[in-house]
């Protein structure tokens, strides 16, 4: 298509160079010139008409393209991909979570992809197995209290030993670790657990039992449940709880594709422009699941808004609206008598720069008809 290249060169900073790239990609293989031309003309047209006029309010109408819908989504949690053994947080729910930057998530989770691409099923199974969190009450046949030799007595099973694939030394060294002043002795498959001063108490010999069967001895901790699916062609790890950090060190995961949904353990192991691509990716995915169709563009504003300070911060009033400069902006949001009082302690002056404000107060507002202002020559206006 060298013979259109003049074309294509006239529009070049008055068409985005992604959408004169898709032109070229898909011109028919004999196309006239003239037929070029007429394309990138309607081209620019439609390309001009989509831009938004100046002064449009476009904040006002990210929030109620996404405030309108919010109103028929659901209130509850589903099945996590029609899956009965994880839950997942849904609708209005999910969606506050994410915009009000919750740090705690009701179900954190995460989609762990494999670098393996085609693995067996029992493999999979494996790496699900090595990433959960495993206490020592998964692993055994029997736990006992030996009252005579003041001893607890543990009996593990050797199917699930050789399923998670750990070594009976390593529970013993777990144990030895996850519990205090005992020694941990181990005889084949089976261990003993002694406490380390002589005549404690029978009724700590018990609570020192329950306290081993909750000892983390393998996996991932936070990772809670792990259900591999398959996703198309390829297999899938579902989980109930995330670490994000620990997984990505594992060398079976792929993690370039791996992610979990928790906005700020992301922020903290990806940086803030991962942050931001999944908070866009989480509000698409949530709206939708409820058959809510919003232009990205909207998502995308707030989102820009959360993360504008290097941070992300939450549309609330301990986030970006308790930041603003404007006295009646914050106070018009939540708590208004306590915004306004600080702000007479402060002595703050209020410029009227933003919308909210000049609404507040009966004046035009700083956008549409009311963002130009008009000046005039003064001299020689006016006759004496």
């Amino acid at each position: 298509m060298a013979e259109f290249d003049d074309l294509f060169k006239k529009y070049e900073g008055l068409i985005p160079e992604s959408l004169l790239n898709d032109v070229k990609d898909h011109l028919p293989a004999k196309v006239k010139k003239s037929d070029v031309q007429k394309i990138l003309e309607k081209l620019h047209i439609e390309y001009e008409l989509a831009k938004i006029d100046a002064g449009e309010s476009v904040g006002l109408i990210a929030a109620e393209s996404m405030g309108e819908p919010g109103t028929q989504m659901t209130l509850n949690t589903k099945h996590a991909g029609g899956v009965s053994e994880l839950q997942v947080t849904i609708g209005l729910p999910r969606l506050i979570e994410i915009f009000d930057g919750r740090k705690q998530l009701v179900t954190p989770s995460m989609e762990i992809y494999l670098s393996d691409k085609n693995p067996s099923p029992d493999k999979v199974s494996r790496i699900a197995a090595k990433i959960k969190e495993t206490s020592l009450n998964e692993l055994v046949k029997t736990i006992e209290v030996n009252v005579a030799d003041a001893t607890i007595e543990v009996d593990l099973d050797k199917n699930l030993l050789a399923k998670y694939g750990i070594r009976t030394q390593a529970i013993a060294k777990a144990l030895q670790k996850g519990l205090k002043n005992v020694n941990v002795k181990v005889k084949e498959d089976s261990l003993f657990i002694k406490l380390t001063k002589e005549g404690e108490e029978l009724n700590k010999l018990y609570a020192l039992k329950e306290e081993a069967k909750k000892t983390f001895v393998s996996g991932i901790k936070g990772i809670k449940q792990v259900l591999p699916v398959k996703k198309g062609d390829e297999y899938v790890i579902m989980t109930a709880g995330s670490n994000l950090k620990k997984v990505l060190t594992f060398e079976e995961v792929d993690s370039y594709k791996t992610k979990c949904n928790d906005i700020f353990e992301t922020l903290k192991v990806l940086g803030l422009e991962a942050a931001r691509q999944l908070i866009i990716e989480e509000a698409i995915k949530v709206l939708e699941d409820q058959g809510i169709n919003i232009d990205i563009r909207h998502i995308m504003l707030a989102t820009d808004i959360m993360c504008a300070t290097g941070e992300v911060k939450g549309i609330t009033r301990y986030g970006i609206v308790g930041e603003k400069s404007s006295v009646l902006a914050r106070a018009s949001f939540e708590t208004p008598i306590k915004h306004i009082i600080a702000a007479s302690e402060r002595g703050e002056i209020d410029k009227l720069s933003s919308v909210i404000e000049n609404v507040m107060i009966n004046q035009a507002i700083p956008a549409g008809t009311g963002l130009p202002s008009l000046r005039i020559k003064s001299e020689g206006a006016v006759k004496k």
